[in-house]
């Protein structure tokens, strides 16, 4: 490699690249991130980091001064920030789009940087980039002071849990290095900062373009004593030094089961130290057993510490797999299914109070259901503001409940246990990231009551399967008459039934519901959870509803057992429903007078795979009901 003449690189790697290896195979790792407001210098920073730590070869050093003449922002002077813009985009308008990581090490540690885009409407992918950082640099532009971004940035990473935080007071050199100026900036941002809790921050004056105290101490700030950016994160105490001296947690990733003679729990050690003859618990199950031995690719290690990914074997076979957590026995962690959480909301549309998502956490992942927010975060004041939903970037604190218990932890003590990303069960995007606070009283307090009378007793004595007959389609399709048409024929054949109809349940059970999208969605979440009590009870239950949603129908089918929810689509083409209109309630909907009408102004998503398709249009109720039973049967 030909070096360039002012800009020398480290010597060990030409000469002994096996040697250089060597040297920095065992140096710690400090992952942080750099963020704030729009065009305060982040990404010229980092560039700025690259270059004085000798990360940067001769093509690479070639191609930016060459991009920094066409299209830099520093005329003929190189422009650092192109360094880590590296989409097309992020150069054209000089911001930062995308997070962008970058990696360069120095004699004392190595480095993982994350270049977070300033502008509020890339607040999540600020989110991705800091939910894995022990530190964050928070840039300020000494001519603007602390901005909104500022202080979104500095709660998102305070929320985060990173208690590292240096605030940069950047372009130092376009004030003057006027120390007058610098310290008012710090006394805002402190004031601030003891608003949402932050207990301590480094502040260090800088100028990363100029390159005053990145790496060097500058004479152009006598008046600041502190350690360079370089000297405080080559220093700081990085997160997995934290998570030593916390009990043992191991989230299992995979069961190693090559042979019969072998079977290991494979994850990596979120918290604490294990050794062989530890003793440690299976969570959920509570099973205890004690170590045997840790593996990896090089051999049997004599212990293993938070950040190793490793192989336990148990002495005991204990029932543990994929999701299942280990941890030391006698300090585990909690299992719960009802929290409050920090959320941050991360997609184009809003969330759906009552809607399912899964939630993963971990190696767990798990269906959940989100309440209406306590309220949302107003990251500019920190005012608790009243809301309904959350919308793309907001945050927001709600009580979550999963469908079944899950490990967890406090965010603030254990970020493997206690951080989530909630998930579209639909299209599969990632809508929304979490932080656990606690479960709440009444899970702890609340259990299951044995009794010993099964579910299967009540089908045995029926003499009968239970089943969830589940009628949808359009209003007017025709589904309460062909159910109730069901239920008869079902009635002489001696079989037990119960008929739930949407609007009858609506009288009762759900009279407090409207018809607003999470009023739909939470109508259908109660009758699943009934139906599910009459099949415990062995009976056959018919549902009548439009159920509107496939993420609400696939929540009750996700409740029954295997073969028990049975789908059926009573398909009626929505003019043909419209001209039956048997309430008028097509009418009022069409003159405006009826809001969120499934087929007007609400959609309908149709089933894709249903068990039983009839078609209303070419079948008499009777008929229907006739195809219903013969495809059904036998019940018993």
């Amino acid at each position: 490699m030909t070096e360039h003449p002012a800009y020398q690189t480290d010597a060990l790697i030409a000469e002994d690249i096996d040697g250089y290896l060597e040297k920095h195979q065992h140096k710690t790792m400090l992952r942080f991130i750099t963020c704030g407001s729009v065009d305060d210098g982040k990404s010229t920073l980092i560039g700025r980091l690259l270059y004085d730590s000798k990360m940067i070869f001769e093509d690479q050093l070639a191609a930016l001064e060459s991009d920094s003449k066409r299209v830099g922002t520093q005329g003929q002077e190189i422009d650092f920030a192109l360094l880590v813009d590296g989409l097309a985009a992020e150069r054209e308008q000089g911001i930062t789009i995308d997070v962008a990581y970058r990696f360069f090490s120095t004699e004392n540690r190595k480095f993982i940087v994350a270049d977070c885009p300033g502008h509020e409407q890339y607040t999540r992918n600020m989110v991705t980039g800091a939910s894995t950082a022990d530190l964050a640099v928070i840039l300020i532009d000494a001519r603007k002071g602390v901005l909104v971004q500022t202080r979104r940035h500095s709660f998102l990473c305070h929320q985060l849990g990173i208690r590292n935080l240096v605030l940069a007071v950047n372009k130092m050199d376009l004030i003057g290095y006027d120390e007058a100026q610098y310290q008012a900036i710090l006394a805002d941002y402190a004031e601030f900062a003891q608003s949402i809790g932050i207990e301590a921050f480094t502040a260090i004056p800088i100028s990363g373009l100029a390159g005053d105290n990145i790496t060097t101490q500058s004479d152009n700030t006598p008046w600041y004593g502190g350690p360079t950016l370089m000297e405080h994160l080559e220093a700081v105490e990085v997160g997995s030094d934290a998570n030593l001296d916390r009990p043992f947690t191991m989230p299992v990733q995979w069961v190693n089961r090559p042979n019969l003679d072998f079977r290991g729990f494979a994850g990596l050690v979120a918290t604490g130290t294990i050794r062989p003859g530890d003793a440690v618990r299976s969570l959920p199950s509570g099973k205890t057993s004690t170590v045997a031995s840790i593996s990896t690719m090089d051999g049997d290690l004599a212990s293993a510490e938070a950040g190793q990914s490793v192989t336990v074997t148990l002495a005991d076979e204990i029932d543990c797999s994929r999701g299942d957590v280990l941890a030391a026995a006698d300090s585990p962690p909690e299992v719960a299914d009802q929290f409050e959480a920090t959320i941050v909301w991360m997609d184009e549309d809003p969330l759906v109070v009552g809607r399912a998502y899964w939630l993963k956490l971990g190696t767990q992942t798990v269906s959940v259901t989100v309440a209406e927010p306590k309220y949302e975060i107003n990251v500019n004041t920190m005012e608790h503001l009243a809301a309904k939903t959350l919308d793309l970037n907001a945050i927001g604190v709600a009580e979550i409940t999963t469908d079944k218990r899950i490990v967890f932890a406090p965010y603030a003590e254990n970020r493997a246990l206690g951080g989530f990303i909630l998930i579209d069960k639909i299209t599969n995007h990632t809508v929304g990231a979490g932080m656990l606070h606690f479960s709440l009283r009444r899970a702890q307090n609340v259990h299951w009551q044995a009794v010993d009378i099964t579910r299967d007793d009540h089908a045995a004595m029926k003499n009968q399967k239970p089943r969830v007959l589940w009628f949808t389609g359009l209003s007017g399709s025709g589904k309460s008459t062909i159910a109730n048409e069901v239920e008869k024929k079902l009635a002489i054949m001696n079989r037990h039934t119960f008929l739930l109809d949407g609007d009858n349940v609506r009288h009762g059970l759900n009279k407090d519901l409207g018809f607003t999208e999470s009023d739909r969605i939470e109508n259908i979440r109660r009758i699943g959870e009934v139906a599910k009590l009459m099949t415990d009870a062995g009976l056959i239950v018919l549902t009548a509803f439009i159920s509107p949603f496939r993420a609400d129908r696939r929540l009750v089918r996700e409740m029954m057992g295997e073969g028990e929810f049975i789908e059926i689509f009573v398909d009626t083409p929505l003019e043909v429903a419209e001209q039956r209109d048997v309430k008028g309630l097509y009418k009022k909907a069409r003159a405006g007078e009826l809001k969120n009408f499934t087929g007007i102004d609400s959609p309908y998503e149709e089933p894709e795979a249903p068990e039983i398709r009839v078609n209303t249009v070419a079948m008499s109720p009777q008929e229907a009901a006739d195809y219903i039973i013969g495809q059904i049967l036998p019940l018993k």
